[in-house]
């Protein structure tokens, strides 16, 4: 369950549940109070979020480093890209909005975690890979509340 404002969604997790020490692959999501930093939305299936935090269309080519070693670790990318990155891009329309959130972003510690966003969920709410996943109603009424200073706390 997710708590903002007045709003109370389902939320669906890692597989893993809850962590304090996340470790890349682990399918746990991250305890811990996060600032939301910007919002990406893939302008062919949806429109732009109502909100206060920067917001930026997806483009076919955006991918996230999720190569540990890498320097751009945990860091947007674009494809074709030469290390391990996750596409952004998707057809499950999961990652139709996604919010990054400052998880290991302007801390970064290499093999810590990568690509642990809050973004939508599946129809099933079946667990994620550590991700945060509400539905799209639920999402779009947070982001409009949402501003620089707005924190997703976790555990």
């Amino acid at each position: 369950m997710l708590k903002a404002g007045g709003i109370v969604a389902s939320a669906a997790i890692g597989s893993r549940s809850l962590t304090r020490f996340p470790q890349e692959g682990d399918r746990a999501t991250p305890a811990g109070v996060f600032p939301l930093l910007e919002v990406f939305y893939r302008p062919d299936r949806t429109r732009r979020p109502r909100t206060a935090l920067p917001v930026r269309p997806l483009r076919p080519d955006d991918g996230w480093c999720d190569a540990p070693f890498h320097s751009a670790y945990n860091r947007p990318v674009r494809h074709p890209f030469p290390a391990s990155a996750e596409r952004l891009w998707r057809d499950d329309g999961i990652y139709d909005i996604i919010v990054v959130i400052d998880f290991n972003i302007r801390r970064r510690v290499q093999a810590r975690g990568s690509a642990i966003f809050f973004h939508l969920a599946r129809p099933d709410f079946s667990p994620t890979l550590g991700c945060i996943a509400i539905p799209e109603r639920e999402m779009r009424l947070i982001l409009a509340m949402s501003g620089p200073g707005t924190r997703l706390i976790t555990g």
